[in-house]
């Protein structure tokens, strides 16, 4: 179990450094299936997890590069710090079930919403791609 545990952590942190995702976009789903966490207990364990490292190795990366807006972060920082407060508030008293639901159902729309943004780019004038159908 140890193994894969850190498995998990090694994949996900992986997929933060390379894709930006917050890494409980596949730590909770894979808590939940991989290690038989109810979904309450993944959400918190994820919380826990990615509060000390969230991404320190890659920012410092992308900082080196130029590519962090520190003002756009520092805001964005303070709304999650008081809207995940009032998001654990809401979600605690929902059963696992329907919490399992409402998590699936904003991975599918997210994932809609990004798939769609590349059908509209791929057809945008000055894409190069005007003539390219998906």
């Amino acid at each position: 179990m140890t193994f894969i545990i850190l498995l998990l952590g090694l994949g996900v942190g992986v997929l933060v450094g390379l894709l930006g995702i917050g890494g409980g976009v596949v730590l909770v789903p894979a808590m939940v299936y991989f290690l038989h966490l109810d979904q309450h207990l993944a959400q918190g364990t994820s919380l826990f997890i990615l509060l000390p490292p969230i991404g320190l190795g890659a920012l410092r990366e992308y900082w080196k590069q130029g590519q962090v807006d520190w003002h756009a972060g520092i805001l964005c920082a303070l709304g999650m710090l008081f809207g995940a407060y009032a998001g654990s508030l809401i979600a605690l008293p929902i059963p696992s079930r329907n919490l399992q639901g409402l998590f699936g159902c904003f991975l599918l729309l997210a994932g809609f919403l990004l798939w769609r943004k590349t059908q509209i780019d791929t057809s945008a004038p000055g894409s190069g791609q005007e003539n390219v159908r998906a």
